[in-house]
């Protein structure tokens, strides 16, 4: 077929340049269960609502994802005033603001160019931000010194993540980096290493141990990934995401021992550390217990270590604020790191401000110190006792099995499945726990996430539900749930 454009020539009618199948094709590999086909399927049964088209629920709740604000945590003040003078520096001259919040809001436009949180930043983050975060993580782990020249500041968490996953992606065949994840694991992990076509290296936690991690497990992983990859990298989420798990410090030096036998880079995703709730359960740092463990480890296994505002009692999610510290990277190697942030220009500026506020937060004395206490307690402590609520009433459902949830900000419960359902879910192509929740949302408008698409053993099934309702909704919805797990398991059998 011939397409005439002009007198003197014609054009064929070509397909598309980018298509399904020209695309890159790791990208079709990724998926991302957080915001996958049952959110999808959520948002079009809330617009459905909109409309005014009869379910049997009036609202859609979702529970997909750590987004403290959306499911209705207020902002801490502080936070939001100095953010609010940041912006809008005008507000300065404004007697509604107490000084301290003036204090720090002209200490942050200070240090921006032209006294603009519009202005670009240095690459690697704001300069007195990075020395307020290595003062924090000084603090925190009990004096232990960090170089503010080790820390780069990051948007959200997951961007330094998949920086430090790109510097270590490498090779052909059976030479392709191999990356060790826990499974069940957080799917940024899944889908970057995905994307860049790395290989992902499955270890298991043990659920009948409260999800703990055995060092034999590591091995078993490691051994069997060295067939096929070279594993290089062991990733370690410590508050456990999704299943709520805080490491030992004794689980902690054992994993910090395996990584230096084997030579591998540990990346610690500690974004949880606020959020520990369970009697006995402490938050160590991997940096802490490292040094703790003397020079024979500390100046030898290379460590990235996370942190963000979206989780703890902040939730700020969109400000897309995190840090990340480096410890023992080759000199060679952070000069590689520095120019591969600098292609981005800079992490947002209103996300390094915010950063900057969690690690140095109102002092005692301060006038803003009583009121960030106060909403900072009632935070965690609603969050303490919904993690018990969640806990206590799911295990009072037959065929559902939940284990304390001992930090972050989800459940992760198993569920026994009909052997019905679960082969009409196979006829319909789809994972059993997929089967399930989709039902679920259709039914009751719950939106919970399968457990598939964090990974579990074979056989098994679960879904992860934050913990973040209020605990009036928190109530309904796991009333809810028991109901219908009642009902789907007497339909099925």
């Amino acid at each position: 077929e011939w397409l005439y454009m002009s007198e003197n020539g014609a054009l064929p009618r070509l397909g598309k340049v980018l298509t399904a199948d020209t695309m890159n094709a790791n990208v079709k590999k990724v998926d991302y269960a957080v915001r996958g086909p049952i959110v999808q399927r959520a948002v079009q049964i809330e617009k459905e609502l909109k409309e005014g088209v009869k379910k049997p629920f009036e609202e859609v709740i979702k529970a997909n994802i750590g987004d403290a604000h959306a499911m209705g945590q207020r902002p801490i003040t502080f936070f939001r005033q100095v953010m609010a003078l940041c912006t809008y520096p005008l507000l300065l001259d404004d007697n509604k603001f107490p000084e301290d919040v003036k204090n720090r809001a002209r200490r942050i436009l200070q240090s921006c160019g032209g006294n603009s949180i519009g202005a670009y930043t240095t690459s690697q983050g704001i300069d007195c931000v990075r020395h307020d975060v290595a003062n924090y993580i000084q603090r925190r782990d009990g004096g232990i010194p960090s170089d503010p020249d080790n820390i780069y500041l990051t948007t959200g968490a997951s961007d330094g993540i998949v920086t430090i996953l790109k510097l270590l992606n490498t090779g052909e065949g059976r030479t392709r980096t191999g990356v060790m994840i826990s499974i069940p694991q957080y799917p940024l992990y899944s889908a970057s290493i995905a994307e860049l076509g790395a290989v992902q290296v499955n270890y298991y936690l043990n659920e009948e141990k409260c999800w703990s991690l055995d060092i034999s497990e590591l091995q078993r992983s490691l051994q069997a990934a060295r067939e096929h990859c070279n594993p290089s990298v062991l990733c370690i989420i410590n508050p456990g995401n999704p299943t709520g798990q805080v490491q030992s410090r004794q689980c902690i030096e054992d994993v910090i021992q395996f990584a230096a036998k084997e030579n591998l880079f540990l990346m610690a995703d500690e974004v949880y550390q606020d959020n520990v709730y369970a009697e006995g359960c402490e938050f160590h740092s991997f940096k802490k217990v490292l040094f703790e463990m003397g020079p024979e480890y500390s100046s030898k296994v290379e460590l990235a270590s996370f942190h963000s505002t979206s989780k703890c009692y902040m939730g700020e999610c969109g400000f897309r604020g995190g840090y990340m510290e480096v410890i023992n990277m080759d000199p060679e190697v952070k000069a590689q790191l520095t120019k591969l942030v600098s292609v981005r220009l800079c992490p947002p500026a209103p996300g390094q401000a915010l950063m900057d506020l969690v690690v140095n937060s109102p002092q005692p004395g301060e006038p803003s110190h009583q009121t960030f206490m106060k909403e900072r307690t009632a935070i965690l402590s609603a969050l303490a006792e919904k993690a018990k609520l969640t806990e206590q009433i799911l295990n009072t459902v037959p065929g559902i099995s939940c284990n304390p949830v001992q930090g972050a900000m989800y459940s992760f419960p198993r569920i026994t499945l009909p052997e019905r359902s679960i082969n009409e879910a196979k006829a319909k192509g789809q994972a059993p726990d997929m089967f399930y929740c989709m039902k679920l949302l259709e039914e009751t408008g719950i939106c919970l996430v399968p457990g598939s698409g964090f990974g579990q053993r074979e056989g098994t099934y679960h879904f992860r539900m934050t913990i973040l309702p209020p605990t009036d909704k928190l109530k309904t919805l796991l009333n809810k749930l028991k109901e219908f797990h009642q009902k789907f398991t007497q339909q099925y059998s």
